[in-house]
């Protein structure tokens, strides 16, 4: 079954003549441990539909499933129950409490998530696996951008999500630390199997994704499956 799936999903904003159609009628499916990655032009419905997929909007028309659930269903309790305990969150400015430590902000998202036993024990336990071992203490005006965009991946998956999303995670760092959390993210793809979906126009994100989606004025116009490092952006 898939972990999400959109059916003839529309998001519109305004009304009449001054309709926009942010998404027309997206229909698409996301399995379990899928690498994906939404690219296309500014303005193409890549982060409209990343925001749907995690539950902070909700469809004009059509229907979103989680977990085979429709999300129409469900109160607003329950869906921030689900984002919280089910959906983890990379953004492109990071987003760190500043007067918190890396690993305080990363004990957060397990506090949000309502757990209340060995909380610093798995937040200590993300730190190796984003290669910071060491530097928990530090604020995030002490760490790199791309040591602070770690703190947050890293925040996202201690819960062990169902998927995570990511909004142009790449955006606002240079290319070796770009290529640092790519391939941090990738290898928590393939030993937690952590679906990951990402909005991007970065060469480097399309290159490590295992699945490529092309949007266009609302319209998904390519769905593809490719072996990383195969093609730039399409």
């Amino acid at each position: 079954m898939p972990i999400c799936e959109l059916r003839n999903v529309t998001r519109s904003y305004g009304t009449g003549e001054a309709r926009v159609d942010a998404l027309r009628e997206v229909s698409l499916a996301i399995e379990p441990g899928e690498f994906t990655v939404f690219c296309g032009p500014s303005g193409s419905g890549k982060t409209t539909l990343l925001n749907q997929i995690g539950c902070l909007d909700a469809p004009t028309e059509g229907e979103l499933l989680i977990e085979g659930r429709p999300t129409a269903r469900m109160s607003s309790r329950e869906l921030s129950r689900l984002r919280a305990d089910k959906i983890g969150f990379v953004f492109q400015s990071f987003n760190l409490i500043p007067v918190l430590t890396a690993l305080e902000n990363i004990e957060l998202s397990l506090e949000l998530a309502g757990r209340n036993q060995g909380v610093r024990e798995a937040a200590q336990a993300m730190l190796p696996q984003v290669g910071l071992e060491g530097l928990g203490h530090r604020r995030p005006n002490q760490l790199s951008g791309g040591q602070q965009q770690r703190v947050a991946v890293a925040r996202a998956l201690v819960k062990r999500p169902l998927l995570v999303i990511a909004d142009e995670p790449t955006a606002n760092l240079d290319s070796v630390n770009g290529e640092q959390v790519l391939d941090t993210m990738r290898r928590l793809n393939a030993s937690l199997h952590t679906t990951f979906l990402f909005s991007s126009h970065d060469p480097r994100v399309v290159a490590h994704a295992r699945r490529v989606i092309t949007l266009r004025d609302g319209r998904i116009v390519s769905d593809e499956v490719r072996q990383p490092g195969s093609a730039g952006v399409a």
